[in-house]
């Protein structure tokens, strides 16, 4: 039987596939398995909507292999194999792209997310999936709007749904309403084997998402709720309320 966290986490990401429209009967739905703790919680959640919905749609599972020399894909692999899971490693050399196309000053993380996203996008048509889905939750959309905010002077933030710009790849965010809080409890629980990216700047760069995710901290902390009205604030937005010019 379910615990408490996976029956919460479970109704929250069926809501949200639901409220989005992001799986339908039939489909082929791609996980990129980082390892991270918010990947394995997509995908155990996942395949227990699909036992719950009479297996009517196909999940599949893919670790991109950033080159890195301490990642280790092997605790995914072996744990996938053991239950079933459809999944396989797709290798890159994203480590020797980062090196030597980064520009200096700019962020580590976000080209190595870019060149992430453009792997798996391959791996989707390649392999003949309809979507992909990507472990994103809700403390991640509250930390991208403020950043846009704070520092690119954008009002923006992850969709729940986003068709790419080659026209052909659709990416799900199914965790949308779900709190990183209870996708480490539930990873705690389930012992997921958590793995590291082996990017060696990932534990020691202080980054601006890093000090936004402090700052949302401290509020929630002097004013719990903050964060579930920055949340509903990204579907509730009041246009004639904003500085826009019209032509």
């Amino acid at each position: 039987m379910a615990n408490t966290t996976e029956k919460k986490l479970l109704s929250q990401m069926r809501r949200a596939i639901e409220d989005f429209s992001m799986i339908r009967k039939g489909e082929r739905i791609l996980v990129g398995l980082s390892g991270g703790k918010d990947s394995w919680a997509l995908l155990h959640l996942l395949h227990l909507l699909r036992s719950e919905r009479g297996n009517d749609f196909g999940i599949g599972a893919v670790t991109v292999d950033p080159g890195y020399p301490d990642f280790d894909p092997s605790p995914v692999e072996s744990w996938c194999r053991e239950r079933g899971y459809a999944h396989f490693t797709e290798p890159s050399n994203m480590y020797e792209i980062i090196e030597e196309k980064r520009a200096p000053g700019t962020s580590y993380c976000a080209f190595c997310s870019r060149l992430r996203r453009g792997i798996l996008y391959g791996v989707a048509e390649r392999e003949g999936y309809d979507k992909i889905a990507l472990g994103h939750h809700a403390d991640d959309l509250i930390e991208t709007l403020l950043l846009a905010q704070f520092f690119t002077g954008e009002i923006k933030s992850m969709p729940p749904v986003l068709w790419a710009d080659d026209g052909r790849n659709v990416v799900i965010r199914p965790l949308v309403y779900c709190r990183e809080d209870d996708l480490a409890e539930l990873a705690m629980e389930k012992s997921f084997p958590v793995v590291s990216c082996g990017c060696v700047l990932a534990s020691c760069v202080h980054t601006e998402r890093q000090r936004v995710k402090a700052l949302i901290g401290r509020l929630e902390r002097e004013n719990p709720g903050v964060k579930a009205s920055i949340l509903k604030s990204l579907g509730n937005v009041r246009f004639d309320r904003l500085m826009i010019v019209k032509n």
